[in-house]
């Protein structure tokens, strides 16, 4: 007998073992799919992981239901790498795998109920609700269970479905969906009985009377010799007709349709363009980071905002695919990836592929196949964090662009890995070299380069010596107390505002709050309406008119009063993207305002339209939140305002000032990438606070020293490693005994370096109360002896039935 070892997509450790018989033994490989029963009726899709025959599980094993692949879909060097990250994260195997995978190579089981007998003799044998099961399926031949759940309207209709089957009633079937569809082209060409000239001469002279149909031939002439294959669409407009002509043609048996698979994404441009040349500051700097290659596998480019470092990843990018290896170009936002996949199409045209999670389950699966083939196609990936788990054959290079990041940290679900450092242990699998590029480095990878462990190159020139933007703080506390404010703009930002329109250059303003307002209070009573499920006020959308909680998406129509006290004096604390937006449509009616946030970026392409319009100047002002800020490049923009520094400054995180200090630079970034210098102002109460002074003076190494300083101090990364164990539980008294146990259970063995259990700023998040608890790990100390302990007290709290409800989530590096 041969069994095998199969990774199921669920966060369970151990693998499970089924038999197979030998000519599948054979024909298995590690890496393939399995359809495989699991429980009572669920169908899985796992992922082979051992195949023997030497030894005897010590249980009765399932054979397997049907093998899904002809070849490999994972590779080795992917197994090893979803390995160490779930060894190094904490998590399982089966929660990597659902990750990494397109959903549509998971396929899943759903329960199909159909009936064995349409009458019965007595219809008082069923309750109520069973009746009602029985009723709807004399009218459907089967229904999903999820059916049943909505005719019923309970979420837990198994004992219904038990009594129906005990009754002989129904019978229960599992069925897999796969989900993938490859997409099929419609093509048509003449039957060939008709390729002899005489019998097409006939052809010809019997549709005389159908001049359309013979229109439609006389054009399949002309395409044909042009192109192999011809589209029926692409036929019917050259001809100018109907899909009903050609339809009828079909059916006289004159012309026959083919069908041939397509992939979704394909480039139809023109080909590459010649690569630019580069300036001096980027030749030094390119040819530093080859050097700096020679001797060190990670390299550090420190370029300041509009230093051109992407021509400079260009470069690197070319020389790499004449080696025949591949590329992955990682970016933190799906926002950018429009911008630069533009810019990699002009250089290498079709190479490129892009992955990420705005495209479609089937658009996945093929830039998988094309890259698991090492197609031409998708020499060069470009793509957010989860584009790394790819099954990449000989990659060359990893590009991490705007490596500081938080969006490269995956919080939930598990595995909540860090893309960055998952890139570098990829990178080491395959040899490859990775460069990250950054204009405010992440403390953590500049004090590396200080350490010898990475190389450092820095480009402090903009590209074409354009100045770095003239940064002014407002002060407008004191702007306040002068009545010089008109709304939230400073005197001084509309004088700005209003020359940068006068030259028709454009402006960008960045307020990192989205929403109308934060908060609604009652001026009566002061009482503001909060969210049921978490512990935040609602904040106003007023394009909706409706309050919404930004931690659980719950909403609700805004108050025409208040509801404590009944009064309708209702005010709005606070200002979101959306009131400024209103705000600048009264102050500049006559120009196109446009606003960048979560709110107005949800389709597809919305991030690209927005990009666009800017590029093509029909935005004067444009509002957003942080995803202005990632390495976009606009070339007409002069101002940069932001609203309220304050906010970034004011926040319960050791590293709230280091990320001020990089968002605030990245915003200003933006202005003056041309010739003429920008201006950045930025309003804050507090003008003299350290961070922003640094920011004023481009002061990163001041910021970094401080930074640094503060960090040794109150032992904190880089000089300590952090692990956040995180307790969660609708009932707060057994979350926080639970909390306290787990806390108590590591300090006997860690002592003082851990620390809590704490409450978060927001202690209540969709109905279940959050405590903390932090673990610091001195650099002596070992990780993984570290982490051993943490899942040997896992296991011990895993037993306790008092703590069976109390969810555990442990995030290492928690960034």
């Amino acid at each position: 007998m041969y069994y095998i070892d199969v990774i199921l997509p669920i966060p369970l450790k151990q693998a499970f073992t089924y038999q197979v018989n030998k000519d599948e033994a054979l024909f298995l490989k590690k890496g393939m799919r399995v359809a495989v029963p699991f429980g009572k009726s669920k169908v899985y899709t796992g992922i082979v992981y051992e195949i023997y025959n030497n030894r005897e599980p010590g249980y009765e094993t399932k054979p397997i239901d049907q093998i899904l692949d002809e070849t490999l879909v994972i590779t080795n060097i992917q197994f090893k790498h979803w390995e160490w990250i779930a060894s190094y994260y904490l998590c399982t195997l089966g929660e990597v795998i659902r990750a990494a995978l397109p959903s549509a190579f998971l396929l899943e089981s759903e329960t199909i109920i159909s009936l064995t007998k349409k009458e019965v003799d007595d219809e008082s044998i069923f309750s109520d609700d069973e009746f009602l099961v029985f009723e709807a399926l004399q009218h459907q031949s089967s229904l999903h269970i999820n059916d049943i759940r909505s005719i019923l309207d309970k979420k837990n209709v198994v004992k219904v479905i038990q009594s129906l089957l005990e009754k002989g009633v129904i019978e229960v079937q599992e069925e897999v969906y796969d989900q993938y569809t490859p997409k099929m082209k419609r093509y048509v060409k003449l039957v060939s009985s008709y390729a002899e000239e005489e019998k097409l001469k006939e052809l010809l002279d019997s549709l005389t009377r159908a001049p359309k149909q013979r229109e439609v031939l006389m054009n399949l002439f002309v395409l044909s010799s042009k192109e192999k294959n011809v589209g029926t669409i692409q036929l019917q407009k050259k001809s100018n007709t109907t899909a009903s002509v050609i339809k009828t043609l079909l059916d006289k048996g004159i012309l026959e349709e083919y069908y041939i698979q397509k992939d979704r994404v394909v480039y139809e441009g023109a080909d590459g363009e010649a690569i630019k040349e580069l300036s001096k500051a980027q030749e030094k700097a390119y040819s530093e980071i080859k050097t700096a290659f020679n001797e060190q596998d990670v390299v550090l480019l420190h370029g300041v905002t509009s230093s051109g470092k992407t021509e400079i990843y260009v470069r690197l990018i070319d020389e790499i695919l004449k080696t025949g290896k591949q590329v992955l170009y990682m970016l933190p936002e799906i926002a950018l990836t429009t911008q630069l996949i533009t810019r990699l199409q002009y250089y290498f045209a079709d190479k490129v592929a892009v992955y990420h999670s705005k495209y479609s389950v089937n658009e996945r699966v093929e830039v998988w196949n094309n890259v698991l083939q090492n197609k031409p196609k998708a020499q060069i990936v470009i793509g957010a964090r989860s584009s790394l788990f790819l099954p990449f054959s000989d990659l060359g290079l990893i590009l991490v662009d705007e490596e500081h990041e938080t969006s490269f940290k995956q919080y939930n679900p598990s595995p909540r890995y860090h893309g960055r450092d998952a890139a570098l242990v990829l990178a080491n699998l395959h040899n490859a070299k990775t460069l990250l590029g950054s204009a405010t480095p992440s403390l953590e990878s500049y004090y590396n380069t200080e350490n010898g462990k990475y190389g450092l190159v820095t480009l402090k020139e903009r590209y074409g010596k354009v100045l770095m933007p003239e940064i002014e703080l407002v002060d407008i506390k004191e702007a306040h107390r002068k009545k010089k404010m008109k709304g939230h703009f400073s005197e001084r930002l509309l004088e700005e505002i209003n020359e940068a329109i006068k030259n028709k250059e454009q402006v960008i303003l960045f307020q990192n709050r989205r929403g109308f307002s934060p908060v609604v209070e009652c001026t009566t009573c002061g009482v503001s309406p909060q969210c049921p499920n978490c512990d935040v006020s609602l904040t106003y959308h007023q394009y909706r008119k409706e309050m919404r909680c930004h931690y659980c998406g719950y909403h609700t129509q805004m108050l025409a009063a208040c509801f404590a006290c009944g009064s309708e004096t209702l005010d709005t604390k606070g200002f979101g993207t959306e009131q400024i937006e209103t705000e600048l449509k009264t102050l500049f009616p006559n120009h196109v305002v446009a606003r960048m946030d979560q709110d107005t970026t949800k389709g597809k392409h919305a991030y690209g339209k927005l990009i666009e319009r800017l590029e093509n100047e029909e935005i004067s002002i444009l509002v957003g939140t942080q995803m202005l800020a990632k390495g976009l490049d606009f070339r007409k923009v002069s101002l940069v305002g932001v609203m309220n520094a304050d906010n970034l400054l004011n926040f319960p995180d050791f590293r709230a000032h280091e990320r001020s200090f990089q968002l605030l630079q990245q915003v200003s970034g933006r202005a003056g990438r041309t010739k003429k210098r920008g201006k950045v102002l930025i309003q804050t109460y507090n003008p003299y606070h350290q961070i922003l002074q640094q920011v004023s003076t481009n002061d990163f190494e001041g910021m970094y020293k401080q930074q640094l300083e503060d960090r040794y101090q109150f032992k904190y990364p880089p000089f300590y490693r952090t692990i956040r164990i995180t307790c969660r539980d609708r009932n707060y008294d057994k979350m926080r005994k639970a909390a306290t146990w787990f806390a108590s259970a590591l300090q006997l063995k860690l002592g003082e370096n851990v620390l809590g259990p704490e409450a978060p700023p927001v202690g209540r998040v969709r109905n279940l109360f959050i405590t903390n608890i932090l673990i610091k790990i001195p650099k002596k100390q070992s990780i993984s002896g570290t982490k051993t302990v943490i899942e040997k007290v896992s296991r011990s709290f895993a037993v306790i039935k008092d703590f069976s409800s109390v969810k555990i989530t442990i995030d290492i590096d928690n960034y």
